[in-house]
């Protein structure tokens, strides 16, 4: 027999308190504190909050699946959007166990430098410009900045500093965009690449580039009527400074630069997220503001999810009126998630009003962010699954060459107010002959993707 030492409810409560009061992340102790020590995360939180089996009393179980039948049991832990997708529109999830295995919600290095900078007494800072900086002030060399983030702010700076947490990422894509009823609009395939100035793993400033934070493009290889068109956004180290957006479409044979609220349109037709979207930060992180923890509690989601090593790394698909609108999903039961508010300060004509980021405190991660317009009503949830790539003995290296690439590996970006879908896979490589990467001789990617001349470039192969 099981004695629960705590009330059902006592993780929730106290929870809470710990918002009202602004304290860290962890109900019987400090995440923190395990964290620096590599300890079992487990005794950070009573058994309710680390087990579905027991946080519904045997109702679900691992290895179950969420389903219209059952849903209602589990609604107070899904993001609205979620719920109503496994209401309504045949959506289902298997639920897996709650992982606590520091090393597998990070990529090694990523893991090993803030793990070093926590043990150090390395911490990050808010300069007077409300920029991330170390303790004598000087731009970010590394890591999480706030590996226990207590507020707002320091949340979204972990999301915002390093992106894919490399300094080098590439990701094969194809985004299938699927009509209300079903039926596929579209079926695109690109490259998307980051390379970090600063706040870099290694602690060095690429190509001495000290006002940049990093660099971003993307490439679309298909289909032919958007092949070539591609995009560059240079962002400074200055989180107040707006990124310079730069495209070439190829039907014009140039590049030109784009407007700021580009950002709040899509690049290509028919798809639902803008640039805005990705990372839960695809704005820097200044041109946004009213940062708050609205609330921190457990939640179901893609925090650990599977990693498919078939069909170029593509999960299968179901639900929707074809059977292809969402793919195969793991969930697990996270014991504690900040949902962090955000508004977009600085853009006075941008369609949205506020954004709600779902961010697992265990590795500062989030699963899904809902966009929301002016009339405060849902529009569009991004949701996004995160893991190691591993599938049984199929191991996808990273960075290191030895340790398993942790990163993305699905999005699904549904518009909630017109039933359209942008399914997104992280592939292992696409049309045009990219393959995704967890690194390479940065120099070189900096020359093949990372300037106007290059857009023209790529544009024209």
């Amino acid at each position: 027999m099981h004695f629960q030492k705590y009330d059902h409810n006592y993780g929730r409560r106290k929870l809470m308190k710990n918002m009202a009061l602004g304290a860290g992340a962890g109900v019987l102790m400090p995440l923190n504190k395990l964290f620096a020590a590599e300890k079992e995360l487990g005794k950070a939180y009573p058994d309710e909050l680390m087990s579905i089996e027991m946080y519904t009393k045997g109702k679900i179980n691992t290895g179950d699946f969420i389903t219209a039948d059952n849903v209602e049991i589990v609604k107070e832990l899904l993001d609205p959007i979620v719920f109503e997708q496994i209401k309504t529109m045949g959506r289902k999830i298997k639920i897996r166990k709650t992982e606590t295995d520091w090393t597998k919600m990070f990529p090694a290095e990523f893991y090993e430098k803030t793990l070093a900078n926590v043990n150090s007494g390395f911490a990050a800072k808010f300069n007077a410009d409300g920029n991330v900086v170390t303790p004598d002030g000087k731009p970010w060399t590394g890591g999480l900045p706030f590996p226990d983030p207590k507020t707002g702010d320091e949340l979204q700076a972990n999301l915002a500093m390093s992106w894919g947490r490399g300094d080098y990422n590439q990701y094969a894509i194809n985004d299938v965009v699927f009509n209300p009823d079903g039926t596929k609009a579209y079926d695109y395939e690109f490259v998307w690449a980051e390379l970090q100035a600063q706040a870099r793993i290694d602690g060095s400033v690429f190509k001495n580039k000290k006002d940049l934070l990093r660099f971003q493009s993307i490439v679309f290889t298909s289909t032919s009527d958007v092949a070539g068109s591609s995009f560059l956004s240079t962002w400074y180290y200055d989180q107040r400074k707006f990124p310079e957006l730069y495209g070439y479409l190829p039907q014009f044979r140039r590049v030109r630069q784009f407007p700021t609220n580009q950002r709040f349109e899509p690049l290509i037709p028919g798809v639902t997220w803008f640039l805005t979207d990705p990372w839960a930060a695809g704005d820097p992180m200044r041109t946004w503001g009213d940062y708050k923890i609205i609330e921190r509690k457990p939640m179901l989601g893609a925090f650990n999810t599977k990693f498919n090593s078939d069909n170029n790394w593509v999960a299968p698909a179901h639900g929707g009126q074809n059977g292809e609108t969402f793919f195969d999903t793991e969930y697990e039961l996270s014991p504690e998630v900040a949902i962090l508010e955000s508004k977009p300060t600085e853009y006075p004509r941008a369609p949205v009003g506020k954004r709600l980021a779902y961010v697992d405190v265990r590795n500062s991660i989030y699963c899904g962010n809902i966009r929301f317009d002016r009339q405060d009503k849902p529009w569009v949830n991004f949701e996004t699954g995160f893991g190691q790539y591993v599938d049984g003995d199929k191991v996808v290296t990273g960075a290191d060459g030895k340790n398993p690439a942790w990163s993305w590996t699905y999005v699904m970006s549904f518009d909630a107010q017109n039933g359209r879908m942008s399914r997104a896979a992280h592939q292992q490589k696409c049309a045009g002959g990219y393959e995704s990467v967890f690194t390479a001789d940065n120099d070189e990617m900096y020359s093949r993707f990372m300037t106007q001349q290059a857009l023209q470039r790529l544009g024209q192969v």
